[in-house]
């Protein structure tokens, strides 16, 4: 499981996350698009309640939503976060589907081209992080 991806998710939406009500969901939904808050909303109703229980975790979150460009402050949080996960192994496998899930519903790709005469075409896959090139040579037409 990925802690950095999941406290990058978060982060962001702390401000909304920690003071929530209907005004708060307006505007992180604003700030960081409909997608992305309703995916750390939904993760973080799973962690909250271990967060809460864990003074250094809550700290930690409320220190990294005050100063979210703190990188020292984000280690911390995702420390905490690590150390829950850990802990509870069953709450690590439903965020991992919680993650699965919006990766299964944006990551499919088709691409259609032709490379002509002395071209070379490239085809990328679009996983950024590990992308697939596909090198193949198909019949030239000449």
């Amino acid at each position: 499981m990925d802690i950095a991806a999941i406290v990058k998710l978060i982060t962001p939406c702390l401000p909304f996350l920690l003071t929530m009500g209907n005004k708060a969901a307006e505007g992180a939904s604003q700030k960081v698009g409909e997608d992305v808050w309703n995916q750390a909303k939904v993760i973080w109703d799973k962690l909250w309640p271990k967060v809460e229980a864990k003074e250094e975790a809550k700290k930690a979150a409320t220190k990294a939503q005050q100063n979210p460009d703190d990188d020292d402050l984000q280690a911390a949080f995702r420390v905490q976060i690590r150390e829950i996960l850990e802990a509870d192994t069953e709450l690590a496998k439903e965020i991992t589907k919680i993650l699965q899930t919006q990766k299964s519903d944006d990551s499919s790709s088709s691409v259609n081209a032709q490379a002509y005469d002395e071209s070379t075409q490239f085809n990328t896959g679009r996983d950024v992080n590990n992308p697939t090139y596909d090198m193949r040579i198909i019949n030239s037409p000449k």
